[in-house]
């Protein structure tokens, strides 16, 4: 009978550090995918401090998500999006189509910069939609070990209470980004590539601070800063006249 309860205990533990070892394995791959292709789809700097993932129910937290601005722009980031939390298949990632049940973002931070008739919101939407249409020679391309390309299919996207610093206007503000939904991404494709995903997103979220740019030079006017008001409406109207209507 010890001998038995000894076997069980040994097996318990193996089967434990075997379910420790995958949620490192998968917070491990999350990072590091992140860091190596990040970069090449949206030719920023993109950065993901930590990731960890349940190999169990496949629910997970990304930490330290920044998103640095293209050229041509201030050095500062163009957004942090602090803790991000999905739920996976989390054995999906052994294979060529990643499944994600959800992505919920709360509480991100955007920091909009406007010229006269660019933004690096907009800047940063044109290279990954480059990307997109046309990978440079010899890019990186997310691949399983049998050369086929890795595809994400994402079911739910969420972000909100997000907020715009706006900048660049002689004035700088905050204003309260509008939320953002999205549903089955990739689904009806069989999945979509990184840089899919990613611009889908970044349209959304384009239109969101359109939005909030609208929005604040509306509530500006209220209180009696026409000035300022006027320049943050500019500065929607600007991006919304290059994005707001385009749709592939």
């Amino acid at each position: 009978m010890k001998k038995i309860l000894l076997i069980g205990l040994v097996v318990v533990g193996i089967g434990v550090a075997g379910v420790v070892a995958m949620a490192f394995f998968l917070g491990q791959a999350i990072t590091a995918g992140v860091n190596k292709f990040g970069p090449a789809i949206t030719q920023t700097k993109v950065t993901l401090a930590s990731a960890r993932v349940s190999p169990i129910d496949g629910i997970g937290t990304l930490k330290g998500l920044v998103i640095g601005n293209p050229k041509g722009w201030s050095e500062n980031n163009l957004c942090a999006l602090g803790e991000i939390h999905i739920k996976m298949e989390p054995m999906s990632v052994f294979g060529d189509r990643i499944v994600i049940h959800e992505i919920r973002i709360d509480g991100p931070e955007f920091n909009y910069e406007t010229k006269i008739v660019a933004s690096n919101v907009s800047d940063l939407l044109k290279a990954i939609e480059a990307t997109t249409g046309s990978p440079k020679p010899g890019a990186e391309q997310p691949m399983t070990n049998a050369g086929k390309p890795i595809k994400f299919e994402v079911r739910k996207f969420t972000l909100s209470n997000a907020v715009a610093r706006v900048g660049g206007l002689g004035q700088g503000m905050t204003v309260q980004m509008p939320p953002i939904e999205l549903n089955d991404l990739g689904t009806k494709e069989g999945g979509i590539t990184p840089a899919e995903m990613v611009q889908a997103v970044m349209r959304s979220v384009t239109t969101s601070v359109v939005a909030a740019t609208m929005k604040g030079a509306g509530d500006l006017n209220l209180t009696s800063g026409a000035a300022a008001a006027e320049s943050l409406k500019k500065a929607g109207e600007s991006i919304k006249g290059m994005f707001g209507g385009q749709k592939k």
